[in-house]
C-alpha cells in the first residue's frame, strides 16, 4: 500500500473513530516529505506504517495464567480454547468482523496486510531467528467475530510465555508487542507462589517492561487469587510476588489480584469468601476501566509518536547526516588537493625533464588530460568515501546509511555542503513540532476544561 493509499483509508477510518485526529495525518505527510527529501525514508514509506492507529490490549503472562479465560470472559464468547495445560502456542490477535462466528485466518494475513501491527514482522523475526520468519503462520493468528467488545480496538493474546524454552522469534515478537501496545496486561499464576524459580520469565516480562519510556501502561495480574483460600495467606503470595517483581527493578507501578467467579474454587468461609470476592471486584474495575478507555490513550500516543519521529530526526539523525557529510566533504577536498598537487608535480617534472609543454597545443592537450584525471579521480573517491560513510551506519541505523548515499551528489562533492538545507529542515520540524502541541491541546479539549465552563452539548 502506497503512502497515499494508506492516508486516505486512515482519514476515513478517524473520520468515524476519532475526527479530532484527522489533521494529524497530514501533518504525518509532511514528516514523510521532510524525510524523504532528507533521505531517511523512500518514496514507498510512511511513517504511518511504524505506530498502530488501532487502540491495542495484549495479554501476556506465564503459562496456565488464565489469560484466555480473562479474554473469553471480556468479550462474552469462548474465542480462546483454554486450561491448565499449554493450549495454544501462537500470538492470536482478535479484533471485530463481520461475522456472528468467530473466524481464523492465518499469521500471513497479519505480515501482509499494514493495517495491522505486525506487518512485515516475518523480516524482523528472519534478523533474530534466521529462516523463520517463513513460518509466520507458526506464530501468529487473526481471529475476527462480531462482537462490540472488541470494536475499534485490537486484543492480542499470547502464548504461555517461559523465557527459558522461548525462541527467539518468541522474544522478538513480545518485544514487539509491548512496544506498540496500548495496554499491556501481564498475568502471573497464583497457584504457583515461588516466583523465584521463574526468574529468567520475570526477567523478560518485567524487567524489559519497566525500562519502556511508558511503563504505566504495563498492569501486573496475579490470577486466580482464589486457590489461596486454602491457606488464607493472599496478603503473602501477593508480597511474594511483589518482592520478586521488585528484584526485577519493578518499584512501583499497579498490581492487581483477580479470579474468575465461574471457574472459581468452593469457599466455605464466607467472610473469607466476601473478602476475596471484594478485591476481585475492585481491581477488575480498575483493569477494566483501563481498557474501556485506551482509544483516549491510543489518540495521545498517535500524536506523540509524530513528536517523537521529528524530535528524532532535529535531534538525532539529521546532527549525524550534517556531521558525516561534512566529513565526507573534507576527504575529498583533501584527496582533490593531493591529486592536482601530483598532476601539477608531474606536469613540472614533464616539462623540466622532457621539455614537454613548451608547444602550446601539447600543453592544452596536456591540461585537458590532467583535469579528466582529476575528474576522474574525484568522482571516484567521493563515491568511495561515501559509500564508506553509509556502510558504517547499514546495521545499526539504516536511515541514516540511506541518507548519506542520497546527499553525497556531484554537485555537493564540487560546491560543498551548505548551511541552508540543514536550517530549512530544522525549521520545518519544529513547526511540526509545535503544531503536534497544538493538537494535543485539541484532545486535551475533550475531556478538561480549566476554566469550569460547560462545554455545549453537540448540536446545541
Amino acid at each position: 500500500m502506497l503512502p497515499q493509499e494508506r492516508y486516505k483509508k486512515l482519514k476515513e477510518y478517524l473520520s468515524v473513530e476519532n475526527p479530532v485526529l484527522l489533521d494529524v495525518i497530514d501533518k504525518y505527510k509532511t514528516l514523510d516529505e521532510i524525510a524523504y527529501k532528507v533521505g531517511l525514508i523512500e518514496d514507498t514509506q510512511t511513517y504511518t506504517e511504524n505506530i498502530s492507529w488501532w487502540p491495542m490490549i495484549s495479554v501476556l503472562g506465564t503459562f496456565s495464567a488464565g489469560k484466555s479465560t480473562f479474554i473469553n470472559e471480556y468479550i462474552g464468547q469462548g474465542i480462546q480454547q483454554s486450561g491448565n495445560q499449554a493450549v495454544d502456542d501462537k500470538f492470536t490477535v482478535i479484533c471485530y468482523g463481520n461475522s456472528d462466528d468467530v473466524v481464523t485466518l492465518p499469521g500471513l494475513a497479519l505480515d501482509a496486510d499494514p493495517r495491522f501491527p505486525f506487518y512485515n514482522i516475518s523480516e524482523e523475526v528472519n534478523k533474530v531467528d534466521p529462516g523463520e520468519g517463513s513460518r509466520v503462520n507458526s506464530y501468529l493468528q487473526l481471529k475476527t467475530l462480531s462482537s462490540p467488545k472488541v470494536k475499534g480496538k485490537i486484543l492480542i493474546d499470547s502464548p504461555g510465555f517461559d523465557a527459558d524454552s522461548q525462541r527467539d522469534a518468541i522474544l522478538k515478537i513480545t518485544s514487539h508487542i509491548v512496544e506498540i501496545s496500548d495496554l499491556v496486561l501481564i498475568f502471573f499464576d497464583a497457584r504457583h507462589p515461588e516466583p523465584g524459580a521463574m526468574r529468567d520469565t520475570l526477567k523478560h516480562l518485567v524487567g524489559s517492561t519497566i525500562k519502556h519510556r511508558d511503563a504505566t501502561k504495563v498492569l501486573y495480574i496475579l490470577n486466580q487469587i482464589d486457590t489461596t483460600a486454602k491457606q488464607d495467606n493472599l496478603e503473602d503470595v501477593m508480597g511474594s510476588w511483589q518482592r520478586a517483581l521488585s528484584q526485577e527493578g519493578l518499584v512501583s507501578g499497579d498490581f492487581y489480584g483477580i479470579y474468575s467467579e465461574k471457574s472459581a474454587e468452593q469457599i466455605e468461609d464466607e467472610a473469607l469468601k466476601e473478602r476475596l470476592k471484594s478485591k476481585k471486584d475492585a481491581d477488575l474495575a480498575k483493569i477494566l476501566d483501563r481498557m474501556e478507555k485506551v482509544s483516549i490513550e491510543r489518540a495521545y500516543r498517535i500524536v506523540k509518536a509524530l513528536d517523537d519521529f521529528a524530535k528524532d530526526i532535529k535531534e538525532e539523525q539529521l546532527p549525524l547526516l550534517k556531521d558525516e557529510l561534512e566529513k565526507w566533504r573534507g576527504k575529498i577536498v583533501i584527496s582533490d588537493i593531493v591529486i592536482l598537487a601530483l598532476l601539477a608535480g608531474a606536469g613540472v617534472f614533464a616539462h623540466l625533464k622532457y621539455g614537454i609543454g613548451d608547444d602550446l597545443n601539447v600543453a592544452i592537450a596536456g591540461g585537458v588530460g590532467a583535469l579528466v584525471v582529476w575528474l576522474a579521480s574525484h568522482i571516484k573517491l567521493s563515491s568511495f568515501f561515501a559509500k564508506r560513510a553509509s556502510a558504517k551506519y547499514a546495521s545499526t541505523n539504516e536511515e541514516l546509511s540511506r541518507a548519506i548515499l542520497k546527499n553525497t551528489t556531484f554537485m555537493r562533492s564540487l560546491f560543498g555542503i551548505g548551511k541552508r538545507w540543514y536550517t530549512k529542515t530544522i525549521s520545518k520540524i519544529d513547526t511540526l513540532i509545535g503544531e503536534s502541541k497544538e493538537t494535543i491541546q485539541k484532545l486535551n479539549d475533550q475531556f478538561v476544561s480549566p476554566s469550569g465552563a460547560i462545554k455545549p452539548e453537540r448540536g446545541e
